[in-house]
């Protein structure tokens, strides 16, 4: 076993995750570079699983969770192992899970058999999340446009053909990156989360806001919250001019600015989520710490 300290996560549906165990996923057993169809949903990236080859469930893609998450009647229904419990810090407060053991993931021709996973709680929205223990033991391909996920082994990857490769960084288990945002005329380069399990553009933390002016730069924002595991956050929802990853720029992406506190760890303007990344067909290789992106419709993004 080994420590991982508690942390705060990104809001509405990325989930930063701290655990007492910590997930070491089996290595995959079929084939991988096969694509399986994922469906898009309020915004976010769900893909549709077996478990344990029996059961049909359909799991969100989140880099923002820790653990593989499983919703707790799902468990008991397959007949789970409980092994253990681990600490989910959120917003408003800490709370303690079980973990289990046994579960096994078929994912088309793949098969993802965490060694532990975590349950979820309460009133959940979806049967269980993908987080990042999958895509330490895969090479991710996202496309949106064709609503397709290709999976890799890491050793054998090559990376697509025109892909630009932006460096990433990882503060535990979170993808950070170097971005630029524009705000009127002006360029502001920061670091922030990659969270695909968030719907939104841009969600901005208030210090970064106010250094750098950017509710006067936004032009009519409207109130607006961001919810997600412990509590939520009040924000102005608005636009910025543009952001900048890799030399494209998607313009107006949507914006929420907070108002008080951060949707991102310290020291982070804040994140990025799946309506920005949804422009893209993107790739995430975290064994070589790079996030690769390409136009998914060639020519509709400005392009240094």
């Amino acid at each position: 076993m080994r420590w991982v300290p508690p942390l705060l996560f990104s809001f509405f549906c990325g989930l930063l995750v701290g655990v007492v165990d910590a997930e070491d996923a089996m290595p995959p057993k079929k084939s991988l570079g096969q694509s399986v169809p994922f469906h898009l949903r309020g915004g976010r990236a769900f893909v549709p699983v077996k478990l344990n080859h029996t059961e049909a469930a359909s799991f969100l893609l989140d880099t923002g969770f820790t653990m593989t998450m499983l919703r707790e009647e799902y468990a008991t229904r397959l007949g789970l192992k409980t092994v253990g419990q681990v600490t989910i810090a959120g917003i408003a407060g800490d709370e303690r899970t079980e973990v289990v053991e046994g579960l096994d993931l078929d994912l088309g021709s793949c098969s993802y058999a965490p060694r532990r996973t975590a349950l979820l709680k309460g009133k959940r929205t979806h049967p269980g999340i993908l987080g990042s223990g999958f895509f330490k033991k895969f090479v991710v391909l996202l496309n949106c446009r064709d609503q397709t996920l290709t999976l890799y082994d890491p050793a054998g990857f090559q990376k697509p053909a025109g892909a630009r490769v932006i460096p990433m960084r990882f503060r535990n288990t979170t993808p950070i990156i170097s971005a630029s945002i524009l705000s009127g005329t002006n360029s502001i380069e920061a670091e922030f989360e990659i969270d695909t399990g968030c719907d939104g553009g841009l969600c901005l933390g208030e210090r970064f806001i106010r250094e750098h002016h950017l509710l006067e730069g936004a032009g009519e924002t409207e109130a607006a919250s961001r919810r997600g595991f412990g509590g939520g956050a009040t924000t102005r929802a608005g636009f910025l001019s543009g952001v900048n990853l890799a030399g494209f720029t998607v313009k107006k992406p949507g914006t929420n600015f907070f108002l008080e506190g951060s949707p991102a760890a310290e020291g982070l303007a804040g994140h990025i989520g799946m309506e920005i990344l949804s422009k893209f067909e993107i790739t995430f290789d975290y064994s070589r710490k790079e996030l690769l992106v390409r136009e998914s419709a060639p020519g509709k993004l400005s392009s240094q």
